[in-house]
């Protein structure tokens, strides 16, 4: 018998769990631990913070699933990685405290026989002052930061509507954050229902970016292949900017944020401020920040978790300048550079290097966007780390190890651009690499037949069926696992 705990519930470990109970048989225990009750379908949340979807719409409970499922839960978060038994147990363990209500603030051990660390971020909001709800600005990161913004928002349209001028500031709240694509769908979520509400001329909707250029999205941009010729994103992205009368400060990093007024600094050294009557800034992410520890107890967490408190995997992360950088560095297997059984999945792992130039004031201050690694990559990561371990479980050492790196992962993107079933746009955007491969594919960095970028309603209808499918798939209702991630 052996026991594999899963650390987080998000897309990558929730894939990871499920693959691992359908794959394996009940003489083996599958063990999530997560600190939230709740499953959310994180790219609806921006639906959610205009109104147009509820929490309930976005979420599910966890433990039924689980429950039905054979997979045995916590609802906890896990606070330390042992690699050697501990009280209860002569196995390697990890440590939680429980959020349940039932056991809240509890410490216990949990041993096991495999570890997948699919933590996912942690909201570093801290990172500038006043960032965040329990600052000056709205979120969408999570469907309760997104139900409280849809309050801000509404509080807005009313304002506009009794003829107060508005202005909404929607981007990055920190020059080293990515998820560019949440707030480029955010800002024309906006748009489109201010539009709807009739009040688009009474506000102004200002973009803020660490972005060089619009279309970057942390990842160099996109060559899209287009009637047989090709076209930038940053062209594709730039045309619905001007489309829509939406306003862009690009290449900032934001300072700290007063009530009404953001501070703010660009990569030629310049400062400035923004004044708003409404901000959804998202916050730059870390690592859960575990303590880690070797089988003789000594603290080796500088070991396994880079500085930002990702987890450091089958990457090459020496340092080189931007040129020297190959997609060759990014992982394949995910597995701990310390541990031999133990794979981080999802965002827990720790990226190489960006893939956007990273590029620093004269301040000193690095604006550079960290390169996105959720969605379709998460999921695909946590079913090949599933695959890895219950081969290993069934077969031993000697299994066939299962890869999923981004160098040679495609990936789909729909980013909404207003809801509606007969007024909603979205862009439909597919990349082949994620990471960009010059010595591969030349200066495009990716093959152009397979990245291109197209918007319209029918997006729209994409993105909507997408939101029921997957979560029907997290369900793990019949049939699930022939959706792909």
């Amino acid at each position: 018998m052996a026991r594999t705990v899963i650390m987080g519930a998000g897309i990558a470990g929730h894939t990871a769990a499920l693959h691992l109970r359908r794959m394996l048989g009940r003489e083996h225990e599958v063990v999530v631990v997560s600190p939230n009750s709740q499953w959310n379908w994180i790219p609806s949340n921006i639906w959610v913070g205009v109104g147009q979807m509820s929490v309930k719409q976005v979420t599910f409970p966890l433990a039924p699933v689980y429950r039905r499922t054979g997979i045995e839960f916590h609802q906890a978060f896990a606070t330390e990685l042992h690699g050697a038994g501990g009280a209860t147990s002569e196995q390697p363990y990890v440590s939680v405290r429980y959020t349940d209500p039932a056991r809240q603030g509890e410490v216990a051990e949990l041993a096991y026989d495999y570890l997948i660390n699919a933590t996912g971020p942690k909201l570093n909001f801290g990172a500038t002052p006043g960032l965040g709800p329990n600052g000056y600005t709205w979120s969408v990161c999570t469907a309760g930061h997104a139900t409280e913004a849809a309050k801000g928002f509404d509080a807005v349209v009313q304002k506009l509507k009794a003829g107060e001028h508005q202005t909404l500031l929607i981007g990055m709240g920190h020059g080293t954050c990515t998820c560019q694509g949440a707030a480029f769908e955010y800002t024309f979520n906006i748009e489109h229902e201010l539009v709807k509400e009739g009040v688009r001329d009474k506000a102004d909707v200002i973009y803020i970016t660490n972005e060089e250029h619009l279309g970057d999205f942390g990842m160099d941009g996109m060559n899209f292949g287009y009637k047989g010729g090709i076209t930038t994103s940053e062209d594709f992205t730039s045309s619905l900017f001007r489309e829509r009368g939406v306003t862009a400060i690009m290449s900032a990093h934001v300072e700290s944020v007063e009530p009404g007024v953001v501070h703010y600094e660009q990569v030629d050294g310049s400062k400035g401020e923004q004044p708003f009557d409404f901000a959804m800034l998202l916050p730059p992410f870390r690592g859960a920040d575990l303590t880690a520890f070797d089988r003789d107890g000594l603290d080796i967490t500088a070991q396994v978790f880079a500085p930002s408190g990702f987890m450091k995997v089958d990457a090459d992360y020496e340092a080189k300048p931007y040129e020297e950088w190959k997609a060759s560095d990014w992982p394949r297997t995910y597995q701990s550079v310390q541990y031999d059984n133990v794979w981080a999945a999802g965002i827990a792992f720790a990226p190489p290097h960006q893939m956007s130039r990273p590029r620093t004031s004269p301040n000193g201050t690095v604006i550079a966007p960290a390169p996105p690694r959720t969605g379709m990559p998460s999921g695909v990561i946590g079913r090949a780390v599933a695959q890895t371990i219950a081969g290993r479980i069934k077969h031993g050492s000697s299994a066939r190890v299962h890869t999923a790196s981004m160098a040679d992962m495609g990936a789909a993107c729909i980013a909404s651009a207003g809801k509606g079933w007969r007024t909603g746009q979205a862009a439909a955007m597919t990349v082949f690499p994620i990471i960009p491969d010059k010595a591969k594919y030349g200066e495009a960095g990716r093959d152009t037949k397979q990245t291109y970028g197209e918007i319209g309603l029918s997006a729209h209808w994409m993105k909507v069926m997408l939101h029921y499918l997957f979560i029907y798939k997290a369900k793990a209702r019949p049939l699930w696992h022939l959706i792909p991630e």
